[in-house]
């Protein structure tokens, strides 16, 4: 009769003891405070979390896309806003062009004066640009001591015109640099943009001319 109390009293302790661990199992999710307001206050934090991965996320885009030193779209930056402006021109028939500028005699002022005269030869071109131009236009740096233009609704013989007093504005343009001066100049090509073109095409066709006028430009002062 023993042997069969200790029995049941050993069956009764391990009854005892597997709902005791049932009851701790049970018991977890409510000390975890995984019920209703747990996971709201986790959704809230990862949705928080996700609002500042995407306002980062926007911000480096940002950075992607601008000149450091000049404070303007780089070439990157540039391109982009010529394929919307393309597209938008070939979506409502409207117009535009594209200038693209060399900045001329850099490279010796660099030499001459250091590379720190360079760029603040570029800076001060850069402002010379957005005092000539309409808060609509765009602005870049396509690389080195090349710029680009881009400007809404303008005339074939508007867009020359524009292109010539840009060129007149950086010729005009002296920089100092401690107890020296130094001036550049520019040469500038035109890129007529309407629902044909493509912004590869325009690009090339803009280079294309700058290049050629930079030539007339170098004839000219040899003459």
């Amino acid at each position: 009769m023993k042997k069969k109390r200790m029995t049941t009293a050993g069956r009764a302790g391990k009854r005892g003891t597997r709902y005791r661990r049932r009851s701790a199992r049970a018991a977890r999710p409510l000390e975890r405070g995984a019920g209703p307001a747990g996971t709201r206050q986790t959704i809230r934090r990862l949705k928080a979390e996700l609002a500042a991965a995407q306002e980062r996320i926007s911000e480096l885009t940002i950075l992607s896309e601008r000149d450091v030193l000049l404070d303007i779209f780089n070439r990157r930056g540039f391109a982009r806003e010529l394929h919307r402006s393309i597209a938008f021109i070939k979506r409502y028939d409207a117009t535009g062009a594209l200038i693209v500028l060399d900045v001329d005699r850099l490279k010796p002022i660099n030499d001459a004066f250091g590379h720190a005269a360079g760029d603040e030869v570029l800076k001060a071109v850069a402002r010379v640009l957005s005092q000539q131009v309409r808060a609509s236009d765009v602005i870049g740096r396509l690389g080195g001591d090349e710029f680009g233009v881009l400007m809404w609704h303008l005339s074939e013989t508007d867009a020359r015109a524009k292109a010539a007093a840009l060129e007149a504005a950086i010729d005009n343009l002296t920089v100092a640099f401690g107890d020296q001066t130094v001036r550049a100049g520019a040469s500038a090509g035109v890129a007529l943009l309407d629902k044909r073109v493509n912004p590869v095409r325009a690009l090339e066709e803009a280079d294309r001319a700058m290049y050629i006028r930079k030539a007339q430009r170098r004839h000219e002062v040899f003459q």
